[in-house]
């Protein structure tokens, strides 16, 4: 499992945590974290503790969305946020473009493009919370505060 380590989407990842903050390690899981059930149940904590990263397609730009794997960002307070009628999740390949990461392993840092970066604030029920480090069995354990801090993201209420 060590050779995850090595695979490039994962060495973005290790990159941005080690310069932000050098006790962030990576987790190896034994088993899939492609969903936040599946990351859960692989950790151990609750479903709403995993951070999922969502990327949204807003008219002719990206932005992602971290949002607690027990809640389901609402598409309603996007379009009021922003103003938009136009805003739906991005394809695969639109992820792939945009991160860098294959869904399932997008990770709230390290994309190889500039995405605008919005954090539901429910996910602040969680001291620590739980995020893709861009492979399914690769995860980072960060403090919430934190998550804001190194994604750089403005806190709003997003989910539903």
């Amino acid at each position: 499992m060590e050779i995850l380590l090595d695979k490039e989407p994962v060495k973005r990842v290790k990159k941005v945590l080690s310069k932000f903050d050098t006790n962030l390690k990576i987790i190896i899981l034994n088993s899939s974290a492609k969903t936040a059930n599946e990351a859960s149940s692989s950790l151990g904590c609750d479903v709403g503790a995993i951070v999922k990263s969502l990327l949204f397609k807003v008219e002719d730009s990206f932005l992602i969305c971290l949002v607690a794997g027990d809640k389901r960002c609402s598409l309603n307070k996007l379009k009021n946020f922003f103003k938009k009628k136009d805003i739906c999740m991005a394809n695969a390949h639109e992820v792939k473009e945009n991160t860098g990461f294959s869904i399932g392993g997008v990770s709230p840092v390290a994309h190889i493009k500039k995405i605008d970066i919005l954090i539901d604030s429910s996910l602040s029920r969680f001291t620590y919370v739980f995020a893709a480090a861009g492979h399914p069995n690769c995860v980072f354990k960060i403090k919430y505060k934190e998550l804001i801090k190194i994604t750089n993201a403005s806190e709003k209420e997003i989910s539903e």
